[in-house]
């Protein structure tokens, strides 16, 4: 018999298994007192925030705001790490990651108002989403500012809903669909888009807002940049931006938080007692810093650096 003679034999025929049905589960009866609101502020870096001085959204800590270390420098996987359950770190000295984890992971019972959280059950699903709904029987609802973050991701994993804004840039009608129950708690992520670029807000015209090149449309106009596998569009490639540019794009941002500040206001007029509210950034941005423009390509301590406040109003 040759070498590879055994490709060419035919395997014996498997036996047939019928197809096997999908686990039904119901929803348990709520096993926490609070509603969980996680809002991200997209790109937000911790100075922007620290110089819009809001005063509203810092109610939460009495004016108090942690800078923390996000995980990641781009959108999608910083959420897929907050869903996690891995929010902003403080990243300790001379402590173990794994302690740092539990220590971090027991602060649940406290936003959530529950004793005793049995975190084995986030096994193997590892998603927050999943153990709110299938073990302490929330209903679960994403509301998105940013398309890489949309339904069809595999992001939307357990969600009752899940919506992508029409606009990327309103918060305020993100809380027009918030809804919350006597009957069970609610958990809400809102992923915020005002502080992301163009910093543009709602009632701006478009027209006016900032445009560089290369930013807008990245996936979607791609294919057309693409010719014989080569990418025509860097022969083209604009200059780096001058610091006066970087410095007014950077106040479109701190301006962005501002604006936000009010629209936190009705948020927290609205939400019903026991509502616990943790508000952060997915990751921070650059405005000419070492040369660098944006976020995600680029390894800096200010794209990681994130405002990180959390508490309940009453």
């Amino acid at each position: 018999m040759g070498l590879f003679s055994w490709l060419k034999s035919t395997p014996p025929p498997q036996p047939v298994t019928a197809p096997q049905p999908v686990p039904t589960w119901e929803r348990p009866d709520p096993r926490a007192k609070n509603n969980f609101i996680l809002i991200t502020l997209d790109s937000c870096r911790y100075d922007s925030f620290m110089a819009a001085a809001p005063k509203v959204i810092t109610k939460l800590t009495g004016g108090e705001v942690e800078k923390r270390v996000t995980y990641a420098s781009w959108t999608a996987p910083s959420h897929y790490n907050l869903l996690m359950g891995l929010v902003p770190h403080s990243s300790p000295e001379h402590v173990f990651a794994s302690e740092y984890y539990k220590q971090d992971f027991l602060n649940y019972d406290r936003r959530l108002e529950a004793e005793g959280i049995a975190f084995a059950k986030l096994i193997p699903s590892l998603w927050i989403p999943t153990f709110l709904r299938r073990v302490m029987g929330y209903t679960t609802h994403a509301r998105v500012s940013l398309p890489v973050l949309n339904s069809r991701t595999p992001i939307n994993v357990d969600f009752d809903s899940f919506q992508l804004m029409e606009k990327h840039n309103d918060m305020a009608a993100m809380l027009d669909t918030l809804k919350f129950s006597d009957d069970r708690p609610a958990f809400y992520l809102l992923n915020v888009g005002e502080t992301h670029y163009p910093y543009a807000l709602p009632h701006e015209d478009p027209s006016t807002w900032p445009r560089i090149s290369g930013v807008h449309g990245v996936f979607k106009n791609l294919d057309a940049e693409v010719v014989e596998g080569r990418l025509i569009s860097a022969d083209n490639a604009p200059k780096f931006l001058h610091h006066e540019r970087l410095d007014e794009l950077r106040e479109r941002q701190v301006n962005a938080v501002r604006y936000l500040d009010t629209v936190f206001e009705k948020l927290y007029d609205m939400v019903p007692k026991n509502t616990w509210v943790l508000v952060t950034a997915d990751h921070g941005e650059l405005f000419g810093e070492a040369g660098y423009f944006g976020h995600g390509t680029i390894h800096h301590p200010l794209v990681y650096e994130v405002p990180f406040l959390e508490g309940k109003l009453r």
